[in-house]
């Protein structure tokens, strides 16, 4: 059976609905939206035509895109070959809308629940048989136009040619990044990404009382280890207190026993501090960072002291020349290296040992974080930049265990996890293979 798309139904209008919606319009493609009510879907289009990046798109979204409401047109989605569902993040009101859509797609269609992390497996439960043969995740990050990266994530019933076919339209036509992740919690990108910011929170705890405190966490946490300039306060006020505390909550009800991320779901207690008290980052004016404005027009940035529990004038870090590249830094015996390994170490210790739970290859894993946390490497291109058998001889020197994929990597003898300048990759079985484009 064909699984070609071209034509998307995109149901809920909000952020990452309008985003999608606006993204296949965009690259010519007929488009139906459809939200709960008339006023919902005005909104919707309004947010849709809101994301062109230059009038003549607007107008070609214009004219593709058609926009209804659930109860008047939601027969229509029979005409669609893709119906991804957009909705809000709640199992139930998925599951609800699931058992609506089912009699009205046509035989054959493909069809997506956008979600960062509820389970597939806990969507189609109980659905029908048709619905799972059709249905994967896809994982869009936002902002849908500006982000890369799209995982999708197929069920155990799913047919492969819905994943292919999803794949090559999302990566041809949309431009996505895509990787395909397995059902489990948060995916790769957030289960990885979310370690190393929750970790990294209770690490900068412990190292406080070493002189380091958020400027130079951030410092420490960015260009030397090719990370986005946010470091991890910029990072977290980016994204929003709240959201990394359900995201903490999520993690501490679906972690599997012993996963060491359990250990970090709760906030120390400042950070509980300041989600009580509303201090959540951007959003709300100022969470560990805030941008003042003065009388005369100019700006100023301040920084929330975790000690004092008052604001005080930002002060950049200034780092050492070891510190500016990752060995440099993470093999430094000092408090800067020792906090560097405890975080950024620590998270490439633990995604070396999620496969194949989270992915098939490491290729996936690299690419996830490449492009959805803006990494300029992913955790095992940058295990081969410090070198394995280094790292390898430093957790037996700490009398640490070795994570599942560098046990392997001794196991076979290799040297690296990607060889021939980054065409073939150490794959599962100890054998190289050729990394697809």
């Amino acid at each position: 059976m064909g699984r070609e798309i071209h034509s998307v139904a995109v149901i809920g209008g909000g952020t990452m609905g309008s985003g999608i919606a606006a993204a296949a319009a965009a690259a010519g493609w007929r488009v139906l939206l459809l939200e709960r009510d008339r006023e919902a879907t005005r909104r919707a289009r309004e947010r849709t035509l809101a994301q062109a990046r230059d009038a003549d798109e607007q107008q070609a979204i214009d004219r593709l895109l058609v926009t209804g409401t659930l109860d008047e047109s939601l027969r229509e989605i029979g005409e669609f070959d893709w119906i991804c569902e957009a909705i809000v993040e709640d199992l139930d009101a998925k599951r609800a809308l699931f058992s609506r859509i089912e009699p009205w797609r046509r035989e054959g269609s493909v069809v997506s629940t956008n979600t960062s992390g509820i389970p597939l497996r806990a969507i189609t439960e109980g659905l029908p048989d048709r619905l799972g043969r059709d249905i994967v995740v896809t994982h869009f990050f936002n902002p849908v136009r500006v982000m890369k990266l799209l995982e999708i994530v197929p069920g155990n019933d799913t047919d492969p040619a819905v994943v292919a076919s999803l794949s090559r339209f999302c990566g041809d036509v949309l431009g996505k990044g895509v990787v395909q992740a397995k059902d489990t919690v948060n995916f790769i990108a957030n289960r990885i990404g979310c370690f190393w910011m929750l970790s990294g929170l209770h690490h900068a705890h412990r190292f406080r009382n070493q002189g380091i405190g958020i400027e130079r966490a951030d410092a420490l946490l960015s260009a030397p280890l090719g990370l986005p300039a946010t470091g991890l306060y910029g990072l977290i006020d980016l994204i929003g207190l709240d959201v990394m505390a359900l995201v903490g909550r999520n993690l501490a009800a679906n972690l599997p026993e012993g996963d060491a991320g359990l250990a970090f779901t709760r906030f120390p207690a400042e950070e509980a501090g300041l989600l009580a008290r509303g201090q959540l980052g951007r959003k709300s004016g100022g969470g560990f960072y805030r941008v003042l404005k003065g009388a005369d027009g100019q700006k100023s940035r301040e920084v929330f002291d975790l000690e004092t529990q008052l604001w005080r004038p930002h002060a950049p870090a200034s780092l050492a020349p070891h510190q500016t590249d990752a060995a440099g830094l993470l093999f430094a015996d000092d408090p800067d290296g020792a906090f560097a390994w405890a975080v950024h170490g620590g998270t490439l210790l633990y995604a070396a040992d999620l496969l194949p739970a989270i992915a098939d290859d490491i290729v996936n894993v690299d690419r996830a974080l490449r492009w959805g946390f803006g990494w300029k490497r992913g955790p095992f291109e940058t295990l081969d930049d410090l070198g394995p058998t280094r790292v390898i001889a430093r957790l037996r020197a700490e009398g640490r265990p070795l994570p599942a994929l560098l046990r392997l990597l001794e196991q076979t003898g290799g040297e690296s996890f990607y060889r021939d300048q980054g065409r073939t990759h150490l794959g599962l079985d100890g054998r190289y293979h050729t990394v697809e484009a």
